[in-house]
């Protein structure tokens, strides 16, 4: 795959280290300093907020600047907030409104950094390498987050609050020296328009995104479905850590066990993806995906104990792994690379940014059952992926005739 692939490889293995830490000592954090059932959900709002304020002027960012310092940037930056955020836990000055803040400007982050390392794929590798570059990274996200991040920070939070943030942030500071170290030989300039006249104004480059995703029949219905399905998503899952520890029974510690457990499913899915889509085809495999985690979004909310709900989880883990594998290879394939990130951008406006509406929904219908988020997320995505099902057969075809 070359060593820029490997390098970009490296840095996500050790940067999704850092999120698994982090997504299990987060929520239990949370929990320690309220017991409101929407501040919580505030927290999720806050990390994909920053997708509908910043997605588009960072992917016009990602046209413009070298992509190596726009990744190592922002791990830099997280890695910062996040040793501050250790600091204050174990002095004992943290507060649930910190936290709040944090996550926004971790969202920000993570916004800078998956639209960089999304938008490097198609610039270091060939288009027959896409599906297996996006499945590596998602097995890289799979293992490392849900088999050792995960489960290591709850041991590590047994021990002392402050600790899973402070590994965190040392993983996020070896990420961006990594990030720094990919070697410029093999980033090709994707800037190749306008040379002569000079780059066009920044606003305009927002607009030219808006208007390529609006004219691009395919592009414009794969993102306004996945945007809506995205919303329930949200909705449903904003509050599943009160869901899992309260309504279930589960021991705080145990929480980055479960979510091993989860990403099993996950990790099947990505390493299966590209085989399948090379047998079945593309279309078929990301139907079936989105299809499945929708209606099993629903039937987790009937969850009689935990032993269930982690199974139910894990196949939806398996599904929404090939959708978001072959999905990205779908973009990756029908949007011009010197154009990736401003049309990334802009689709991830729409579909990540307003996954924060759904969050707050999620957290408001659990102030009256904590299932009831997911049998409301549920139902309205999977109605949505079923009346999507004619579409999505033949977005293949469709995506190569409309280029």
């Amino acid at each position: 795959m070359g060593p820029a692939f490997n390098r970009l490889w490296a840095g996500s293995i050790i940067s999704n280290l850092s999120d698994g830490v982090l997504i299990a000592a987060a929520p239990l954090l949370a929990i320690t300093l309220t017991d409101s059932t929407v501040l919580i959900s505030i927290i999720g709002a806050m990390v994909m907020l920053p997708w509908l304020l910043f997605a588009m002027p960072i992917g016009v960012m990602v046209d413009r600047v070298d992509r190596r310092f726009i990744l190592a940037g922002s791990n830099a930056m997280r890695s910062a907030i996040v040793g501050v955020m250790a600091l204050g836990i174990a002095t004992g000055q943290v507060t649930i409104y910190w936290l709040i803040i944090s996550a926004f400007v971790i969202g920000v982050c993570e916004v800078a950094t998956d639209t960089t390392a999304q938008s490097l794929i198609p610039q270091i590798l060939d288009e027959e390498h896409y599906e297996k570059g996006n499945s590596r990274l998602q097995i890289s996200e799979t293992v490392i987050q849900g088999f050792i991040g995960s489960p290591l920070s709850g041991f590590l939070y047994a021990i002392a609050i402050w600790l899973p943030f402070f590994i965190n942030s040392i993983g996020y500071a070896v990420a961006t020296l990594l990030a720094i170290s990919i070697p410029i030989q093999y980033l090709q300039d994707v800037r190749t328009e306008n040379k002569k006249e000079g780059q066009p104004h920044f606003i305009e480059d927002i607009k030219f995104g808006i208007k390529y995703l609006y004219n691009h029949k395919v592009l414009r219905r794969l993102v306004v479905t996945t945007a809506s399905i995205g919303v329930c998503y949200s909705a449903a899952t904003a509050t599943t850590v009160l869901f899992i520890i309260k309504e279930l029974g589960l021991a705080p510690r145990y929480f980055g066990v479960i979510l091993t457990i989860q990403g099993l499913g996950a990790l099947f899915g990505a390493i299966v993806a590209p085989r399948a889509s090379k047998k079945f085809g593309r279309s078929i495999m990301m139907t079936l995906g989105i299809t499945a985690s929708s209606v099993l979004i629903l039937i987790q909310g009937f969850s009689p104990n935990i032993y269930v709900f982690v199974l139910l989880a894990t196949l939806g883990g398996f599904t929404i792994s090939q959708w978001n594998i072959l999905l990205m290879a779908t973009y990756q394939t029908i949007i011009p690379n010197e154009l990736y990130g401003r049309i990334h951008g802009t689709r991830r406006t729409l579909v990540w940014g307003l996954m924060p509406i759904g969050s707050l929904l999620g957290g408001v219908l659990a102030h009256f059952s904590l299932r009831l988020p997911m049998y409301v997320g549920g139902v309205i995505a999977s109605v949505i992926a079923l009346s999507s099902i004619k579409f999505l057969l033949s977005v293949a075809t469709s995506a190569d005739s409309n280029k």
